[in-house]
């Protein structure tokens, strides 16, 4: 990784394996932690895969409207260093302070909060690939941070998991536990963004104006005709909404699924602790392959493998069944998430990445919006959360169908 990466790349692969710790966490230990409130309080177990869903919709409808505006200010010369440091650490904050709330709606909102930020400072951070490195190592550099990131982000997952599964051996009650879990990931959080703070230089800017705000909804809108106006952009954005929707939703919503069926909430995570450790070679092979291979190619080769995850995962009912699924996630996760977003960095105009990654950021959150509100309120409305997941697969064919596009331009 040094030999290869110079110490700006370095700097802004290791904020993924900051960030990675609090989506993992996300992913798998805090649907169990929010189950085990909302049944203490005589919440059904269908009603409680339905609230984590809302809450996890909330929140990505919130950055949705949020993050273009945000972007857009982030362009600005000496602006993107400040939001996406004050993001970053807002999200570690809240993090720290989810052991507080005890009754499952004020949790939830501090949840929701937490997101937020967190999905903010993706979005300040994606576009810092433009400053940090050209455009001929963008799709290794951007697969290289996913890459970390899963791995990184198990040494305090395993961590945790020891005062989570063992507390009683060690001594200590579960909200004790709980409470070191979410410090110890909040800590590794803001331990691994520092040094990109410190350090990133923004290279590609836009001069200040007198009135940045004003001037900020001018460009966004300016930016929205423009992403019209190129084809190739717009084709992207547009594929990236469908196909993304099911790998957000299946990342966010796995464990609250796995535990919606009954399944044993170790194994669970013990499986989603298996995809980080299979995303990571699954991640360096897509960085290899993509100096030989054309990165809209293995883009599509990822989209097809989700469309059988999810077609898979509609008649899920089994602990191994879960377990193959975790697997086959790690194999392609890394892969689709880099790719996409090196592949959307080389599309776009440089002095305007904030704004543009606001735009992707849309695509992305307003995509994993739909997916959660969708297995929301079909579970809520069928009392069958496999139907809900059946919608999911057809989001990915589309998506193929508009890349397809995309590709021939």
């Amino acid at each position: 990784m040094k030999i290869k990466l110079n110490r700006q790349e370095i700097r802004w692969v290791v904020y993924d394996i900051g960030n990675s710790a609090f989506i993992l966490l996300v992913s798998t230990i805090l649907p169990i932690y929010f189950n085990s409130i909302s049944s203490a309080q005589g919440i059904p177990e269908s009603s409680y895969l339905s609230y984590w869903s809302y809450a996890t919709s909330i929140s990505t409808l919130a950055v949705a409207i949020l993050g273009p505006i945000l972007g857009t200010l982030a362009d600005y010369q000496g602006k993107k260093k400040k939001v996406f440091l004050l993001s970053a650490l807002c999200g570690a904050l809240a993090l720290a302070c989810f052991w507080v709330p005890s009754y499952w709606l004020s949790f939830l909102i501090l949840f929701i909060v937490a997101k937020i930020c967190y999905s903010l400072s993706l979005i300040f951070y994606d576009s810092m690939l433009v400053d940090i490195t050209t455009e001929d190592r963008m799709d290794n550099v951007s697969s290289k941070g996913y890459a970390w990131g899963y791995i990184g982000s198990c040494i305090p997952f395993l961590i945790s998991l020891v005062f989570v599964l063992l507390y009683e051996t060690l001594g200590i009650s579960l909200s004790m536990a709980m409470m070191i879990a979410f410090v110890i990931n909040a800590l590794w959080w803001i331990g691994f963004t520092l040094p990109l703070a410190f350090h990133y230089k923004q290279k590609y800017y836009i001069e200040p104006k007198a009135h940045p705000v004003k001037d900020t909804f001018v460009r966004l809108y300016k930016t929205l005709k423009d992403a019209r106006q190129q084809k190739k952009v717009f084709l992207f954005l547009l594929a990236f909404f469908f196909f993304i929707d099911g790998v957000y939703t299946i990342i966010d919503m796995a464990t609250a699924y796995g535990t919606s069926l009954g399944l044993d909430t170790t194994g669970l995570l013990l499986a989603l602790l298996v995809t980080q450790i299979v995303a990571f070679p699954a991640s360096l092979t897509f960085a290899i392959l993509s100096k030989k291979q054309d990165a809209g190619k293995l883009i599509k080769i990822c989209i097809v493998a989700y469309f059988c995850i999810a077609v898979f995962a509609i008649q899920l009912d089994k602990q191994w069944e879960f377990w193959l699924l975790a697997v086959a996630v790690g194999c392609f996760q890394g892969g689709i998430q880099a790719l996409s977003r090196s592949y959307f960095a080389k599309i776009i105009p440089e002095n305007a990445s904030g704004e543009y990654f606001g735009l992707f950021d849309i695509c992305g959150k307003g995509a994993s919006f739909l997916g959660t509100f969708l297995i929301g309120f079909v579970t809520q409305l069928t009392g069958h959360q496999n139907l809900g997941v059946a919608a999911i697969s057809i989001m990915f064919l589309i998506g193929l169908y508009f890349f397809n596009k995309v590709t021939r331009l």
